[in-house]
């Protein structure tokens, strides 16, 4: 079955080279054309395209076939090209011409946009939950190791004391940066571009407001030449958003990476998180930070791939953008995969203690002399020229105090701003609305 029959027959290998990966990806998006269905039904009786007990009927089966989807249990047949089709289909066989009402004042184009803002804004509600997880994990290991002092780097050149209180914090703070870009990119995807239908609109008296309100979007894609340009779009802003955070935990990875070798030895994992070598019985490898640092590499490709898919098209609607679908749709299970697990590794990460009096730290120290000089009364440059000196001669015994009292050092993590810059950030996606509208719609 194709919406757009009218009788003639495509060649099968034309056919088959348009379709795609289209039918194994509606999946995806399978709930959400049922929930904009039942929107816009709801719509279109209400300026007179159905009647009551019509819309009732239509309500009921595409209950049934929502349940359907939420068990697992939902497929799309051979020959039926996607999951619009499919689901007019099984309405039909069911209320027989009633189900064929549905599509009044719509077009597959403004159906499968609306689909994947349903399915962008719910799987970004699912990535803030899991990242603010994450996000108390290394807020907890922050508070937790806030006296354990490690060396700072630059250059990876031994550089000033730091501590694994400011290590951890600074990767929760980091999220709180990708969570706003996050949010930006919800505000995008939240608007309904339902209406629209194949770019400029539709005679009929379509009352987009209602399926705004019914569907829980913020506002809508007022004009519809630009709710169609949004296509393509509104994945890449997300794709930007998905890329940041994938940033932060790719950075994340290579530190544990670093810090777990031999040559460090700062932390360690459970034997159960580590695998082995074929032949090297003693090999403890941190596998999951690997594949974790990989993982997120290819996210942050995301946007780039987006980008070259959709930059020279014009206005309007052109099939390159189905392939956008084949790149954007897996990737919120790949960001989350990498979100749960390091969640969880890092929660049973273990701190080395005393890291450093190690002799090869001693000069971890050296800017602390140094600034100790200056509060003495020392010009800052005599002071360093004095410490620099010792070092040259190996003169130098370092104090191995550390006094960091301003905001976001060693000795003033500033936990309770960061974490209350991360509440700011969660509430101001007010998941609440979109929620609370799905849930009526399907009562």
């Amino acid at each position: 079955m194709k919406l757009w029959d009218k009788g003639v027959s495509v060649n099968k290998l034309i056919e088959e080279f348009t379709v795609g990966q289209d039918r194994e990806l509606d999946l995806y998006l399978a709930k959400f054309d049922i929930l904009g269905s039942m929107a816009h039904t709801t719509m279109l009786q209400k300026i007179g395209l159905l009647e009551k007990d019509e819309l009732n009927k239509l309500l009921v089966e595409m209950k049934n076939i929502y349940n359907l989807v939420e068990s697992g249990n939902f497929t799309i047949e051979d020959g039926i090209e996607d999951v619009h089709s499919q689901v007019e289909s099984m309405l039909t066989e069911k209320l027989g011409d009633v189900g064929k009402k549905i599509h009044s004042g719509r077009s597959r184009n403004d159906q499968v946009l609306l689909d994947l803002k349903l399915f962008a804004r719910e799987e970004i509600r699912r990535l803030v939950e899991a990242g603010n997880e994450l996000f108390a994990t290394l807020m907890t290991q922050a508070e937790k190791n806030k006296e354990q002092l490690m060396p700072g780097y630059t250059h990876l050149q031994v550089a000033m004391p730091s501590s694994f209180g400011l290590w951890f914090s600074a990767y929760a703070e980091s999220l709180v940066d990708d969570f706003t870009l996050l949010q930006a990119a919800f505000k995008i995807t939240n608007q309904n571009p339902l209406g629209s239908a194949a770019g400029y609109g539709s005679s009929f008296p379509l009352d987009r407001q209602m399926t705004t309100d019914l569907l829980g979007f913020d506002t809508m894609n007022y004009n519809v030449v630009y709710a169609q340009m949004g296509r393509g779009k509104m994945e890449k802003t997300v794709a930007f958003a998905i890329s940041s955070i994938a940033a932060t935990l790719s950075k994340l990875a290579f530190d544990v990476c670093l810090f777990m070798s031999q040559n460090f030895g700062f932390v360690t994992l459970p034997d159960e998180l580590t695998t082995g070598s074929s032949i090297m019985p003693h090999k403890k490898n941190p596998d999951v930070f690997e594949l974790i640092r990989s993982h997120c590499n290819k996210l942050q490709a995301l946007p780039n791939q987006i980008t070259l898919m959709v930059n020279n098209l014009p206005s309007g609607y052109f099939r390159d953008l189905q392939i956008v679908k084949e790149v954007f749709l897996p990737a919120f299970e790949e960001m989350m995969s990498c979100i749960k697990i390091a969640n969880f590794a890092l929660g049973e990460m273990t701190i080395k203690e005393n890291i450093l009096n190690d002799e090869k730290y001693r000069y971890v120290f050296s800017v602390e002399d140094v600034n100790r000089l200056v509060q003495a009364g020392v010009p800052f440059r005599d002071a360093y020229v004095k410490v620099g000196k010792q070092i040259q001669k190996n003169e130098y015994q370092p104090s191995k105090e550390v006094n960091h009292t301003h905001a976001g050092s060693v000795g003033n993590l500033c936990l309770d701003e960061i974490q209350l810059k991360m509440d700011q950030v969660i509430h101001s996606f007010q998941f609440e609305k979109m929620n609370s509208a799905i849930e009526r719609l399907l009562k």
